[in-house]
């Protein structure tokens, strides 16, 4: 039984933050002058169509330049790993001193 009580009074105040939030939930969308302007007026939908696009490339410019990033490491690695086994192979330097000599010229 004590386990249920005090499994109530740990989630009371998530119970109590939940319905704040949908209670006052109409008035979190917008002030009433600007949510009475927005819906009466044509070229709102133009304004909310472009809060929407910059949104959409705001929030896809990290993924982009995340993949971006890692796809230049990638190549740099691949391309001082082919440098490497190629001055290997031709018996010039040691593995090692390839890719330190390749990563000093940088």
């Amino acid at each position: 039984m004590t386990k249920v009580v005090s499994s109530l009074i740990r989630t009371l105040p998530a119970v109590i933050a939940l319905a704040l939030l949908l209670a006052f939930a109409d008035t979190a969308f917008a002030c009433p002058t600007c949510k009475e302007n927005m819906a009466g007026d044509p070229e709102a939908a133009n304004l909310v169509r472009g809060y929407f696009y910059s949104i959409l490339f705001m929030l896809s410019m990290p993924p982009l330049i995340l993949s971006g990033l890692s796809l230049y490491f990638y190549y740099e690695v691949r391309k001082a790993r082919a440098l490497q086994a190629k001055a290997a192979a031709e018996g010039e330097m040691s593995p090692h001193d390839a890719l330190d000599g390749r990563l000093a010229q940088a």
